[in-house]
């Protein structure tokens, strides 16, 4: 079985002088994701693969998860996953070998949120309700995929957990 993680990068600042693309992390983004490296260090999230946006937030946003994993994963830094849409993000999963059990994807939404609706199944009621109202900065909504890669599509993943900054100030992981 196959493991997807979803993380949209932590809170960034607002506008930079130097465009979108370089919007750094703000303070309270910062602290978000070392909240989530918290928990990544007490649970089973060992991705050997993370996909990631070129845009600093994204790129910052990992990099505060990073010292929580026991062992680092791949990175590929991918021009194509800033702001991408759903379907493109899809795309580039599809293209994935199957040797590759656990991906981590850092994006963006609106596409990240409309992926995460697209890939979770019937069976994921309750996260795919909670995920439905929003898919806020610094969260992250994990799958199980049945299939190879290249079979994803709509309602092929089970979404088993779905975390946000909300949840880790709460104690609920």
């Amino acid at each position: 079985m196959r493991t997807l993680w979803l993380l949209r990068h932590a809170k960034a600042a607002g506008e930079d002088p130097e465009g979108d693309h370089a919007r750094p992390l703000t303070g309270r983004g910062e602290r978000a994701m070392e909240a989530l490296a918290g928990w990544a260090k007490g649970a089973s999230f060992a991705p050997q693969l993370a996909l990631c946006s070129t845009a600093l937030r994204a790129r910052q946003s990992l990099a505060l998860l990073l010292p929580a994993l026991a062992r680092p994963p791949e990175i590929v830094y991918e021009d194509a996953l800033y702001l991408a849409p759903a379907r493109r993000l899809l795309n580039r999963l599809r293209k994935l070998p199957d040797a590759t059990a656990r991906v981590l994807l850092v994006g963006h939404n609106p596409g990240l949120q409309e992926l995460a609706l697209l890939l979770a199944d019937r069976a994921s009621d309750t996260p795919a309700e909670r995920l439905a109202e929003g898919f806020p900065t610094a969260a992250l909504a994990g799958f199980e995929c049945r299939a190879g890669w290249a079979a994803l599509a709509s309602r092929s993943a089970r979404l088993t957990r779905f975390l946000t900054p909300k949840d880790l100030e709460a104690g609920r992981d």
